[in-house]
């Protein structure tokens, strides 16, 4: 297995412009594919994900081309229609791509299964099968897990009032609410119990406007999108990623840098801008414009944080802590022991091989910073572990990252794009 050593930085400095949004992306591969016409999708994240994504839908029927730049998708929708047959889709470790898929199978003719790398088959979906079994759907886990793989005997999707839980993953009432305007009747949803990032359903509802679909809440776990609604062809700029702008906030934080990141501001439609609000409290100095945000860092402090919220940046927080006075206890985020690797406990076991004492919790972890030292560091496939982990190596002589190529995930040029604004430690005066 490849290990990549990271080489320390002085306070780093320079611009970045993330790639395209990958949770967007994915959302507008969706909608666009059951629109009728063609989209243009400009700024897609162009990664496995995606790739991913876009393979399974041209496999259902959805023809999908590239245009002049690899971030540009041409999206030709078959207004609801996918090719009827029997389909067998490979999903990899793609939550996004099985979940909506799960849900826009049922508009099929024929019998499709999703399966995937073996931790997709720890991954749960029960959650999702039974919405859509109380909508009329035959969809089932073939292996009564309750995670894939996942068989689907598509013949139109009935509609109706469906139930679903919101405390493991909101990619569950996502892939809902996005094919819902094709059932063949009013669909309601309800969420029962706590819904987990609701950014993200905030999220879907926008693309689903853009794209011409409205949907209507009596109240904030409750959904109505009446039958007969469809989306529309149109051309979609997708912003860029703020997950991914978080490491590059953590970089300036973390050594005391001044880091710009480019296309996002205030009024993203991602959730997940509020972290930069997180290192502010830190101590750290942010600026925002319409189209920037920029921070600069400044000495740390811990804090206490709910971040259920912005969960895909959890690991981000991590990393900044290790370099914090006091402890930092991060809450409200057990879901995320489901996501591609238990990013609760196995960031615990990371963090404590750089020197930090990590407390575990059911709901987060408390990390108090130590002396720290050199250390190699696991991934578990996890691109977010891997770009998290790579942050404290630029102030932490020797240490090295395993299986680094796993942040192809949804960031493939993540080590090149943070090595431009990196400065050898020599030549710039280092945080205190």
């Amino acid at each position: 297995m490849e290990v990549r050593e990271i080489e320390p930085s002085g306070p780093v400095e320079g611009s970045v412009r993330p790639p395209g949004s990958k949770s967007i992306t994915n959302r507008a591969l969706v909608c666009a594919a059951l629109a009728q016409g063609e989209s243009t999708l400009s700024g897609c994240l162009d990664s496995e994900d995606t790739r991913l994504m876009a393979e399974a839908l041209r496999q259902l029927g959805i023809p999908i081309g590239t245009g002049p730049q690899p971030d540009v998708l041409r999206v030709h929708g078959q207004g609801g229609r996918l090719k009827p047959g029997n389909h067998d889709l490979f999903v990899g470790n793609s939550g996004t791509t099985v979940r909506f898929l799960t849900a826009f199978a049922p508009l099929g003719a024929g019998t499709i299964r999703l399966d995937g790398v073996p931790r997709m088959r720890a991954r749960p979906i029960s959650p999702l099968l039974e919405a859509l079994k109380q909508l009329g759907a035959d969809a089932r886990d073939e292996a009564g897990t309750g995670c894939p793989p996942v068989s689907v005997r598509a013949e139109g999707l009935p509609g109706g009032t469906a139930r679903v839980g919101g405390d493991i993953s909101s990619q569950y009432l996502s892939g809902l609410l996005m094919a819902a305007p094709y059932a063949q009747s009013e669909v309601r949803i309800h969420v029962e119990g706590e819904l987990v990032s609701q950014s993200y359903v905030e999220m879907t509802l926008a693309v689903m406007r853009s794209f011409g679909v409205q949907v209507a809440r009596p109240d904030l776990l409750s959904f109505e999108i009446p039958s007969g609604q469809r989306y529309s062809a149109i051309p979609y700029e997708v912003e860029p990623d703020a997950s991914a702008a978080s490491y590059f906030f953590a970089a300036a934080a973390i050594t005391g840098g001044n880091t710009r990141v480019e296309g996002l501001g205030r009024e993203s439609l991602q959730g997940d801008v509020a972290f930069a609000g997180l290192l502010e409290q830190m101590g750290c100095e942010v600026h925002y414009s319409g189209t920037d945000i920029n921070v600069v860092g400044r000495p740390l402090r811990g804090i206490d944080v709910d971040m259920n919220d912005i969960s895909d940046t959890v690991q981000t927080m991590a990393a900044v802590a290790l370099f914090a006075e006091g402890a930092t206890r991060i809450r409200g985020v057990e879901h995320i022991r489901h996501k591609e690797s238990n990013r609760i406990e196995d960031l615990a076991r990371e963090l404590r091989k750089l020197g930090a004492s990590v407390e575990e919790y059911p709901d987060g972890l408390a990390i108090t910073p130590g002396p720290l030292h050199a250390a190699t560091l696991d991934t578990y496939d996890d691109h977010r572990m891997a770009m998290s982990l790579a942050l404290a190596g630029l102030r932490v002589p020797g240490v090295k990252v395993r299986d680094p190529a796993c942040v192809a995930k949804t960031y493939p040029r993540f080590f090149e794009d943070l090595a431009t604004i990196t400065r050898p430690p020599n030549r710039a005066k280092r945080l205190d």
